[in-house]
């Protein structure tokens, strides 16, 4: 005699993953939005203040949430621009010291470091609080 089938238990269904089109807050925008200043390793000067200042004026009135995700990068982007020149002009100084070469590089893989959890956290559907940053934009 063969066992039931109906007694068979029933897997329960694996939960799927999202399609982020289908979230509320598409968070695809604001994604480009903090790597849009990984620019400025391709456009030396100004380009990690220019690409996010593109995305940010073409998607502020589209996309929720993009205005306020833009000015916080914006003020992230400007204001360690200020420390990467200043801390250039205390290596300068400082030359014959290892702390002041060292400072322009590690502020510059803390950059791009936080560039990237800035972006893993928006596609995520979070906001991220970026540490040294001055409010220029409110």
């Amino acid at each position: 005699m063969e066992p039931d089938k109906s007694d068979a238990a029933v897997p329960p269904e694996l939960p799927t993953t999202p399609n982020p089109e289908d979230l509320p807050d598409n968070p695809r925008w604001i994604t480009i939005l903090h790597l849009s200043g990984l620019l400025g390793l391709l456009v030396p000067g100004f380009g990690h203040v220019l690409g996010p200042l593109i995305v940010w004026l073409l998607k502020k009135n589209d996309v929720p949430g993009m205005d306020a995700a833009g000015k916080n990068v914006l003020n992230f982007q400007i204001s360690w621009t200020l420390l990467g020149i200043l801390s250039g002009v205390v290596a300068a100084v400082g030359a014959c010291l290892v702390f002041p070469i060292a400072l322009p590089i590690a502020l510059f893989v803390l950059w791009v470091y936080l560039v990237f959890k800035g972006a893993v956290r928006a596609s995520n559907g979070l906001p991220t609080a970026f540490p040294l940053t001055i409010r220029f934009l409110s």
